[in-house]
């Protein structure tokens, strides 16, 4: 095809997708739906340049993104749309992991909040940041490059890690509670150099939402550094004063703190002091990435064939037959210490004395000659309205009626009328100790 075939191709086909576009539009509008389009804009890459060891803030402004969007129908509406952002790095779904992003709400601005280390140094970091506009589904887009400088001062030897109880952290992102706090720990500490490193929410560090009641706060960890060494009132936690009552789960008594509770509730049991200098660095040896390409060896070679083959019985001895033969020795104890060494009662009645033993016998004769005898005696019954049935004889004797008698003479007992005679008893003496008398119809 020729220069000319391919313009007049080309217009062509400008053409026919614009005579598409415009049928599409007369259409919709035809059918009375209202025509939606979303639009994406690209801004100019904006370049930063923050320092490794040292907090890095960046403002994703809502009002920088509504002059992309078009504005109420009505004039003089004032525009005031839902805007979240979306932020990762370039090519990847997530941001890096030592930049954190957080939006309270679709009509607060977002923040881009971190902390590079020396590792970021000299390597841009290129993210895309994308608003989104909840009411037009209209998107703008532009491009934020993080250039990480490195400089000798960074970072500082002396770092301490505070913890506001009263603070979110989007609240202490804003420079002037930030400027504030460090005024006061600079009060406090007097160093030459003083700066933030980093800010961690305590959602971050396993905290828990709070209530939405009283206005509680979630709470946040500022990081600070120093050129000097930590004052006294900042060493004033490591006392062991402070620290028992930190363990009692009091507030310790720290002399600077009227310093910050104007404006920062600080929890001291949670402050922690780093001296870098004496931290013993700890090196990982890691092994260098390779290309992820196998060398080329050539032909997989299988093993032969003729292999040596391998006697299991050495270890099918030491697998179960050693286990074995321990559980037969220790059963063969165990059965001799149950059965053959047993004393048994011979040897319990040579141990015993004589005298013991007698009385023993005596007691169990006397005793099983009284059971026999209260086997075999009569028993006599009360009077009743119910026939009475005898367990001995097995007979069923009527019930006598005292209705010619007197109840106050009446006897208890059938066997007692008529009789005026005291009951014989029989008398057994076992041994001279033991006496029993035992009562016979």
């Amino acid at each position: 095809m020729d220069s000319v075939g391919v313009l007049l191709w080309l217009i062509l086909g400008h053409s026919q997708v614009q005579a598409l576009g415009d049928s599409t539009q007369r259409s919709a509008t035809h059918r009375g739906a209202p025509v939606v389009t979303i639009v994406s804009r690209s801004h100019a890459d904006r370049n930063v340049y923050p320092s490794a060891g040292v907090l890095f803030v960046h403002v994703l402004e809502r009002e920088y993104f509504k002059g992309e969007f078009p504005p109420y129908p009505k004039p003089g509406d004032t525009s005031n749309d839902p805007i979240t952002f979306n932020t990762n790095l370039k090519g990847y779904p997530d941001r890096p992991g030592w930049l954190r992003y957080i939006q309270r709400t679709p009509h607060s601005d977002g923040v881009l909040y971190g902390s590079p280390t020396a590792e970021h140094v000299g390597k841009p970091t290129i993210i895309e940041i994308t608003a989104y506009n909840r009411r037009t589904f209209e998107t703008a887009r532009h491009n934020l490059v993080i250039n990480i400088m490195g400089t000798e001062e960074f970072p500082l030897p002396y770092q301490a890690e505070f913890y506001i109880k009263n603070m979110n952290v989007e609240e202490m992102l804003a420079s002037e509670v930030l400027g504030d706090f460090l005024g006061a720990v600079k009060n406090v500490w007097q160093p030459e150099r003083l700066n933030a490193i980093n800010i961690t929410s305590a959602l971050d560090r396993g905290g828990r939402v709070p209530l939405p009641i009283n206005n509680l706060k979630e709470g946040v960890y500022v990081m600070v550094g120093a050129d000097v060494q930590f004052s006294s009132c900042l060493r004033e936690v490591e006392t062991p004063q402070n620290q028992l009552r930190c363990s009692q789960e009091m507030e310790p008594v720290i002399s600077c703190d009227k310093k910050f509770r104007a404006q920062f509730h600080i929890d001291w049991c949670k402050i922690s002091l780093v001296d870098i200098t004496k931290v013993v660095p700890v090196h990982n040896s890691r092994p260098d990435p390779g290309t992820g390409v196998l060398p080329d060896i050539g032909e997989y070679n299988p093993p032969s064939e003729s292999l040596k083959s391998r006697d299991y019985f050495t270890d099918f001895l030491v697998t179960l037959a050693v286990p074995s033969a321990v559980a037969l020795v220790l059963f063969v104890i165990l059965g001799y210490s149950m059965c053959c060494r047993r004393e048994g009662v011979e040897k319990r009645n040579m141990q015993t004395p004589d005298i013991q033993l007698v009385h023993h016998s005596s007691i169990q004769k006397s005793t099983k000659e009284l059971r026999s005898m209260s086997k075999n005696r009569e028993i006599s019954w009360p009077l009743s309205t119910l026939p009475v049935f005898n367990p001995v004889s097995g007979e069923v004797v009527p019930p006598i009626h005292p209705d010619n008698y007197e109840t106050t003479s009446m006897p208890l007992m059938q066997t007692q009328t008529g009789v005026q005679e005291p009951i014989p008893a029989v008398t057994y003496i076992v041994q001279n100790e033991c006496f029993c008398e035992f009562l016979v119809n």
